[in-house]
């Protein structure tokens, strides 16, 4: 007795799947505007700075570090952080190109 007004109430309407299938499509659609593609956006300008990257640019890494590129492998970059001091990071681990001149002390 119990399950059939449950039957009862699921069969009544039939355009509730189409209404809960255009609410998904919707809800998926101000998803991708509203994350991914922006998401899409920020990595390929990120793998554009990477690939134009040359010896000299001044560059901060996801850690924090400021250095001066000194040499660029197809997976590494040297950067020179002090005087005669260097470390060799991956190259998508650079975060920033800075503008020339900005880190004086190196």
């Amino acid at each position: 007795m119990l399950i059939s007004p449950a039957w009862a109430q699921g069969v009544g309407g039939g355009a509730g799947g189409y209404e809960s299938l255009i609410l998904i499509v919707l809800m998926f659609g101000v998803l991708y505007f509203l994350m991914i593609r922006p998401q899409m956006k920020r990595a390929k300008e990120h793998k554009t700075m990477i690939d134009a990257l040359q010896k000299g640019d001044e560059v901060v890494t996801t850690g924090g570090i400021l250095g001066r590129v000194t040499r660029i492998n197809e997976n590494y970059v040297t950067l020179e952080v002090s005087s005669s001091v260097e470390i060799q990071i991956q190259r998508p681990a650079v975060q920033l190109v800075l503008p020339k001149g900005t880190i004086k002390n190196i």
